[in-house]
């Protein structure tokens, strides 16, 4: 027996000393791992293409490749390309020997579609030259012709309009943006008179057609794509392009908007709508079209329109040619729909869904009216799912906190094989804990998950301050991934403990989770927020409950608001992107109606939740020492809301420190910026957590 005990010790004591061999994670370690994109599965399933960018600080020294890998696992993956500038929109031929994809390269002024031969071997050949630039390319069912967007001048007829049109702008001797509509911005950019068409080329030829020049489709105000690229696709017969479009976008001021497929001939003519009403009203959201191997189905990821602000997305399986909504496939507990791929056989489909901290994989039969689950990896995610349409193979993008995106291979079980190791000797450096998690039952009778993540070199003995970070959205979720952004290991490098709630209205826990924030938007999350610290606290007995921190971005920062409105628990405070004050957020930001939605009613008519869970209303009780940081160029959360923050702490005298970025948008993107960002969000942890008592102002 006393043989087993100093066994079990001895165990002990050497992961401990293993783990102190491994170096604390840095910014550099996390900026320049090799990023892997999403795969891209051939017709035939022997091979996914997929992107890895190499990053660097230097923004002419980072680039991004092509790569290639066989999904047999029999060779490693080998790069296709050199050039430094990216390749996006991936594209296989339907005989596997060619990929198209849309770059910058060479004396392009804008991205142009690319084809790049396999089987012969060389260097890609341009296949476009449209003056207003290609993406989204997709060879035709007998390979001989491509499909891609261009975003072109609504007024324009063909390319040379198009030019004639740039070089008039460029020519005006005043800069000014006119608007007579809603919108006029999203995220970093102010929206243009250009709108997405969709284009045929035969390839080897220039003879690019315009598919929507002319059409009272594109002529309607309310013309545009969605947001999010929703794509476009051949009809199996190669005589018409299946395409998302909106009809209704200059209506987003006062009712939701929405996307609906349309059908178009390849010989042209008035595309033809195939989902939704005659009304410009709000209905379904269509996107993401894609057709089954034999081409008797067409499925389109589908998001209904309740008046809720949130609904989860589902899968919408729809005959063709009749183009007749046969039926409509749900997940769980009515998660939310990720990616997609019909299997070869056409008889079923596989999906990926967030659920409780992962993204799982399911699998419907074409009638099925629920998707079963198939299988999960025991840490992390699956997503960006890909299949051949030919043969049985499944491809996706693999990532856990402790392992940044690699593609795998997934078997019809749900067993993964992984087919590339870009950062595996890097982390395997690191000391990077992997995500526990627990759960509780909040005061609302509801079970919120929590993930927890140690600090490194962790010793049990020792008391730990925790950080609190509150993730942004709302509708999303903290998962078992790697983060670039916020990356919880280095968030905890100094020595803390790292609570990442998903508070109600995260997603992964059922549609009816994610919709009971509406009319609650700040008071019901931060309660679950501070429970969950409590029960975190109660369960270990590591953390140290008078050094607590709370920090967030976006709706994350939102939330940080909230905390310093409604409580003094945290020594410190860490808000980034956070509206401070709920009515100047609704007038300024690039979106209103859903915020109006969310919060029961117009501003000016001031309901209980414009009064009552607005922070700036609180600012006599703000105490809270807080670090407020903002990129100029941020349009979903403009800079007005943190200036007015950054007034009421000075104004009430609260210790605080303001960071604008002027070339950042809604995050930090720039290398040299998060690397600066991340030291003063570590050095202003450090002066309120590491001492036993809080620094005097």
């Amino acid at each position: 027996m006393r043989l087993k005990i100093s066994f079990f010790v001895l165990l002990a004591v050497s992961a401990t000393a293993f783990a102190e061999d491994k170096k604390v994670i840095t910014h550099e370690d996390l900026w320049l791992m090799p990023r892997v994109g999403a795969p891209v599965a051939s017709p035939d399933g022997k091979f996914a293409a997929f992107n890895v960018t190499e990053p660097s600080y230097k923004k002419d020294e980072s680039a991004t490749h092509l790569w290639l890998v066989a999904t047999d696992g029999s060779v490693p993956a080998r790069r296709l390309t050199s050039s430094k500038t990216a390749e996006s929109g991936i594209a296989w031929s339907p005989d596997s020997k060619r990929i198209a994809f849309s770059a910058k390269r060479g004396d392009d002024k804008v991205a142009q579609i690319w084809v790049l031969d396999l089987a012969r071997g060389g260097e890609a050949l341009r296949a476009t030259t449209l003056s207003t630039g290609a993406t989204e390319p997709e060879f035709s069912p007998d390979g001989n012709r491509l499909l891609f967007t261009s975003h072109v001048y609504t007024e324009a007829k063909d390319d040379k309009d198009n030019e004639r049109i740039a070089k008039e702008h460029e020519e005006r001797k005043y800069k000014a943006h006119v608007y007579t509509g809603f919108p006029i911005r999203n995220f970093d950019k102010w929206i243009e008179d250009k709108r997405p068409h969709v284009f045929v080329q035969t390839i080897g030829a220039n003879d690019a057609r315009d598919l929507l020049a002319g059409t009272a489709l594109a002529k309607l105000p309310g013309y545009s794509a969605p947001e999010e690229n929703a794509g476009a696709t051949w009809a199996p017969d190669g005589r018409s392009i299946v395409f998302v479009a909106s009809r209704n976008r200059d209506r987003a001021a006062w009712q939701f908007t929405n996307a609906d497929l349309f059908q178009v001939p390849v010989a042209g003519g008035e595309p033809k709508r195939l989902t939704g009403a005659d009304a410009l009203d709000a209905g379904d959201s269509y996107g993401k079209p894609r057709f089954s191997a034999d081409g008797r189905s067409l499925y389109a990821a589908v998001t209904p329109q309740t008046g809720q602000t949130y609904n989860s997305t589902r899968l919408a399986v729809i005959d063709w040619p009749s183009a007749a909504a046969r039926t409509r496939i749900e997940l769980p507990n009515k998660l939310s729909l990720g990616s997609f791929a019909p299997a070869p056989d056409s008889r079923s489909v596989y999906l990926t869904a967030e659920d409780a901290g992962q993204e799982k994989l399911y699998r419907a039969a074409n009638g099925d009216k629920e998707a079963k689950l198939v299988g999960a990896p025991v840490h992390g995610t699956w997503a960006s799912l890909s299949g051949g349409e030919k043969s049985p193979v499944l491809v996706a993008q693999y990532e856990s906190a402790t392992e940044p995106p690699e593609i795998v291979r997934l078997d019809t079980s749900g067993k993964m094989q992984k087919l590339t190791s870009f950062a595996t000797a890097a982390t395997a450096k690191l000391d990077l804990a992997p995500l526990e998690n627990f759960w509780f039952t909040n005061a609302r009778g509801q079970r919120v998950q929590s993930l927890l993540l140690k600090p490194p070199h962790f010793d049990p003995a020792k008391k730990y301050p925790l950080l609190v970070v509150m993730h942004g959205g709302p509708f999303s979720q903290w998962r078992d991934q790697w983060v670039l952004r916020w990356n919880y290991h280095l968030l905890a490098a100094p020595g803390y403990v790292v609570l990442l709630t998903n508070y109600v209205g995260s997603t992964g826990y059922g549609e009816a989770f994610s919709q009971a924030i509406q009319g609650d938007p700040l008071k019901g999350p931060g309660d679950d927020i501070n429970a969950a610290a409590d029960e975190a606290i109660k369960k270990y007995s590591f953390i140290d409950a008078n050094r607590q921190c709370a920090a967030g971005a976006s709706y994350g920062g939102h939330l940080s608001n909230w905390m310093q409105a409604t409580t003094t628990r945290y020594r410190c405070l860490v808000s980034h992107a956070g509206l401070v004050n709920l009515e100047a957020q609704w007038g300024t930001s690039d979106t209103i109606y859903g915020r109006e939605v969310g919060n029961g009613g117009p501003v000016w008519e001031q309901n209980a939740v414009w009064r009552e869970q607005n922070p700036i209303r609180y600012a006599a009780k703000f105490k809270t020492p807080a670090l407020v940081s903002v990129g100029e160029r941020d349009f979903r959360v403009p800079i007005n809301n943190a200036l007015e923050y950054w007034s009421a702490l000075q104004r009430q005298r609260v210790e605080s420190k303001l960071i604008v970025f002027p070339d950042e948008n809604h995050w930090v993107l720039n290398a040299e910026n998060s690397k600066f960002w991340y030291a003063e969000v570590q050095g202003w942890l450090a002066r309120w957590l590491k001492d036993e008592a809080p620094k005097a102002p």
